[in-house]
């Protein structure tokens, strides 16, 4: 039996990560053997790729490119064969976060984003996408009070987050049999109540 993909994604800030192991370790609860990843990154090639993409600037293009060239390796290398094997694979970030950084971010032409979208993984597609929702202000206070070197993304203005907000939202607006929206700017416990009842409603 085929496995099931769930991803997670978000603004910089909205604490999502904070909720990915968690989940694997719900579903392990639930009897399902769980792989958890991210994005960039994921493979040996995806970790050097996703340390050039954080840190060094470079034309859009090039940034998208190296997304996909990522994500192509991820698939190949660990995704696809977990599902194959009947593994749960929870992932931080996948092609939504192109679509929303890169697209809405940074201006994207949507048309190249579809063309690699569906070059790269028309066969594969989340079972369920988390999107982790909150009011940019509230993302950047949290982004500010962080303890550590912030990557390029994190680093750039607040219209630029804003855009990659909207670019989500209208992302799940699109797809809403997939992607299910999580207020972010909510109790950790209730944060994890909603993630529980939709897993549970659409995945087990």
């Amino acid at each position: 039996m085929k496995g099931k993909f769930i991803t997670f994604e978000g603004i910089d800030g909205a604490g999502k990560s904070s909720h990915v192991e968690w989940l694997a370790e719900w579903l392990r609860g639930q009897g399902k053997t769980v792989l958890v990843t991210r994005e960039p990154g994921g493979t040996e090639l995806g970790e050097k790729l996703r340390t050039l993409l954080l840190n060094d600037p470079m034309h859009l293009e090039t940034e998208t490119l190296l997304m996909f060239a990522a994500r192509r390796e991820h698939l190949a290398k660990l995704i696809e064969p977990a599902l194959a094997r009947g593994e749960w694979v929870v992932c931080d970030r996948f092609s939504d976060a192109t679509y929303a950084y890169q697209g809405g971010g940074r201006g994207l032409d949507r048309s190249k984003f579809l063309t690699l979208e569906h070059w790269v993984h028309a066969h594969v597609q989340p079972d369920l996408t988390l999107l982790f929702d909150l009011p940019l202000d509230v993302a950047r206070e949290r982004i500010a009070l962080a303890s550590r070197v912030l990557d390029r993304f994190e680093q750039e203005r607040a219209e630029f987050h804003e855009r990659v907000r909207l670019a989500y939202l209208e992302r799940a607006h699109g797809n809403p049999s997939r992607i299910r929206v999580v207020d972010a700017n909510n109790s950790l416990d209730n944060i994890r109540k909603t993630l529980e009842q939709i897993v549970s409603t659409n995945c087990l």
